[in-house]
């Protein structure tokens, strides 16, 4: 059994995301081990709960086959300097939070020598590249899976699993009052609709899809030249970044620091990239339309690996086509325009998908940081107040 006033946790997440859900699990950590230590790297919600970031989490903030390339020789250093110090002094446990490219290759290593490995997020096996999981298997002494869906390759290969659910439908409310959201960002009375645009947190997204959204916002604004446009900005430099683009097109919206959850909240209807601001968008219970573009051959490689028929989580979750998906070549002004403004039409009479909005809600709600953190001190041989899990991964 650990002692608690050594323990001490290496985590490592690479982007916004994995930061929520680092920060809840290390809350989580804190409540059974008040002494535990926490290093590794995380962005600001992990370093709000005590964690020491060897570098800022956006260095590894990178998307795609072919964009990682130009990164690799720093990727490559970061990951030998987490090997190394984590060597040299043996944490608890590692806890990789998403990104499998980086943290999957770093779990393997550590695990040859013996230090327990976590990872939180299931990387995407049930979709593509499947034979990844006779990896996973040699990384990872627990995965934290964050949907129900993806357990049975885990079981199929008797690999230790826990449905974790997510932390966001722990904190979002069952009902979301667009109301009371419009108060708290100080917009006023609005005339029209209001629309939010989420374009991504990272540069490259922000670069691909900023100008194609801002060329839809226009001809939604043709439409209805009383709509509102809400822009959520992940940090400072993504503001300065989408402020020059709106300026270059001669678009107005209004931008927002963050708050991303109160900007959904606050529209009538949402368009974003797709990603874990697609499930929020859900959560929220909004209308919305997913949209991406990559490099081009990463699109083409990437389109030829994937065996499932949708990208976004509510579309996985319901196994259903319940928004919209607009894609690399579909992703252009004139379709997402005309598919926002009929899905904002259609959202308020369609009780089904509203209902199976609120259906995927009450799923997703596990206390996903607390059954993180039990599962963990479970496998560590800790007392834990939930069910231990066997070696198939399924309670005892």
């Amino acid at each position: 059994m650990q002692n608690t006033s050594t323990t001490r946790y290496v985590l490592v997440a690479g982007e916004a995301s994995g930061d929520i859900l680092g920060a809840n699990l290390i809350k989580h950590l804190k409540k059974h081990q008040p002494n535990a230590v926490f290093e590794g790297i995380g962005g600001p919600l992990m370093e709000a709960q005590g964690l020491a970031s060897m570098v800022p989490m956006d260095r590894l903030s990178v998307m795609g086959l072919v964009e990682v390339l130009g990164r690799l020789r720093e990727l490559l250093g970061i990951r030998k300097r987490l090997y190394q110090s984590c060597v040299s002094n043996p944490p608890t446990a590692f806890i990789g939070i998403d990104s499998p490219d980086f943290n999957m290759p770093l779990a393997r290593k550590l695990k040859q020598v013996g230090i327990p490995t976590v990872h939180y997020v299931s990387p995407s096996v049930w979709a593509w590249r499947q034979k990844r999981i006779f990896n996973i298997k040699k990384s990872v002494d627990l995965m934290l899976a964050l949907f129900p869906f993806e357990l049975p390759i885990y079981h199929q290969h008797n690999i230790p699993v826990v449905c974790v659910g997510h932390t966001l439908a722990d904190d979002i409310p069952l009902e979301s009052d667009a109301s009371l959201a419009r108060e708290e960002l100080r917009l006023g009375a609005v005339k029209g609709p209001v629309f939010a645009i989420l374009p991504g947190s990272r540069e490259g997204e922000v670069s691909r899809l900023a100008p194609l959204f801002i060329d839809t916002m226009k001809l939604i604004q043709q439409q209805e030249p009383n709509a509102t446009f809400l822009i959520p900005a992940a940090n400072q430099a993504r503001r300065e970044q989408i402020q020059t683009l709106l300026q270059e097109a001669s678009m107005e919206a209004v931008l927002v620091d963050g708050q991303s959850r109160t900007v959904m909240a606050a529209a009538d209807a949402i368009l974003l990239a797709s990603g874990t601001a697609a499930l929020e968008a859900m959560l929220v219970k909004r209308p919305m339309v997913v949209s991406y573009r990559v490099n081009k051959l990463t699109f083409a490689i990437m389109s030829r690996m994937i065996k499932v028929p949708y990208v976004s989580l509510p579309n996985l979750l319901a196994n259903a086509p319940l928004v919209p998906e607009l894609l690399q070549d579909e992703a252009v002004p004139e379709n997402l325009a005309t598919q926002l403004l009929q899905t904002w039409r259609e959202f308020v009479d369609d009780k089904a998908i509203q209902a199976k909005y609120l259906e995927l809600h009450k799923m997703l709600r596990k206390n996903a940081g607390e059954t993180g953190a039990t599962a963990i001190l479970s496998m560590l041989g800790e007392p834990s107040p939930q069910e231990p899990f066997s070696t198939q991964g399924r309670p005892l």
